[in-house]
């Protein structure tokens, strides 16, 4: 992917789920790569998280691992925040990959976030393989990441 998007077409995976505290609380944990974002990372799919500039939010650059299929590969990601305070995104700028965090209120003391990322896949035949495994691959992780956090933000309280 990291060649081209010529022959690919956007697609987008997401997941959201209902976080037992409120908004502003889960958007520090969130965007706070320092100290908190690392805990609410599945070890199983991410390992060595590292911020090599900044650490909250906008300007932050961070670096991992990532596992899928079996192999795992080196990420470097920017993050923005279209909307501080309600939304963040991780720009793989090698390979086009963009996940962004939408932390929405859902009353005082509960908050729904989604997990949504957009990728460039392939079209036809191996385009349709590429979506169905991104989709297979995806729910997990954001299943495990949403988990996380709550636990993260129930410990916290």
């Amino acid at each position: 992917m990291s060649t081209t998007q010529a022959n690919r077409t956007p697609f987008r995976v997401s997941s959201s789920a209902g976080i037992d505290a409120p908004a502003a609380d889960v958007y520090r944990m969130i965007a706070d790569y320092r100290t908190r974002h690392g805990r609410i990372v599945p070890p199983k799919y991410f390992s060595n998280l590292r911020v090599e500039a900044g650490g909250y939010g906008a300007g932050t650059i961070i670096t991992y691992d990532l596992t899928a299929f079996g192999k795992t590969r080196h990420v470097r990601a920017e993050v923005t925040e279209p909307q501080p305070g309600r939304e963040l995104t991780e720009t793989d700028h090698d390979e086009k990959i963009a996940t962004t965090f939408i932390v929405e209120p859902a009353g005082d003391a509960r908050s729904r976030v989604t997990i949504a990322t957009e990728l460039f896949l392939h079209s036809g035949i191996l385009g349709a393989l590429e979506r169905t495994m991104a989709r297979s691959f995806l729910t997990r992780v954001y299943a495990a990441e949403l988990a996380l956090l709550g636990e993260q933000l129930t410990l916290a309280v």
